[in-house]
């Protein structure tokens, strides 16, 4: 069975990104964490994606993953990754996608069934309630930035799911201050 990994970028007061409409543009990910993305941050987000073969994305990342990565030259392995899309207002995909239809639940329990090697999902937003509802998550790497940034959308802001317990599996610090912590479902 294959293995989805969700990677995410958290400030320290638990900023995941800006509140849309967008009230402060300061907290958006690019914006705060870009000082700290150094060689271990390239080295570790590089072996994160050498282990996938497979991206799923909600419409938000998916929309600003498209937009940043498509026409880069040097991002031929992101371009070219196989990338599934969970949406309720999206009717087609470009940029390698395909577009999840029906039970997302579903679906992504069929992809894990696939052969095939880890499925990366970067961020963290809607489509995480799901996730995590129907246990399908098998590794959060969450990347704790040493910035406060004071307003924004929090981490699981509004998930709605239940308690979820996980056990810490793995600890990586960065020489920049960044610290990944890797959660499993206990």
């Amino acid at each position: 069975m294959r293995k989805l990994i969700e990677s995410t970028f958290v400030s320290l007061d638990g900023i995941i990104d800006d509140t849309g409409p967008s009230t402060a543009s300061r907290a958006e990910p690019q914006h705060w964490g870009q000082p700290y993305w150094d060689e271990d941050h390239a080295r570790y987000s590089g072996g994160l994606m050498a282990s996938a073969d497979a991206m799923l994305l909600g419409r938000v990342t998916y929309e600003g993953f498209a937009e940043a990565w498509s026409a880069r030259e040097d991002a031929v392995e992101m371009n070219e990754m196989p990338k599934y899309v969970a949406s309720r207002t999206l009717t087609e995909t470009t940029w390698n996608a395909t577009l999840i239809q029906g039970d997302v639940a579903e679906a992504v329990a069929k992809l894990k069934e696939q052969p095939g090697g880890t499925i990366l999902k970067w961020g963290t937003g809607e489509l995480d309630r799901t996730l995590v509802e129907h246990g399908l998550v098998d590794e959060f790497h969450f990347w704790y930035f040493p910035v406060i940034v004071g307003a924004g959308k929090h981490l699981f802001e509004g998930a709605g799911f239940d308690t979820t317990h996980l056990k810490l599996a793995d600890i990586n610090r960065f020489d920049s201050g960044i610290v990944v912590h890797v959660y499993v479902p206990k």
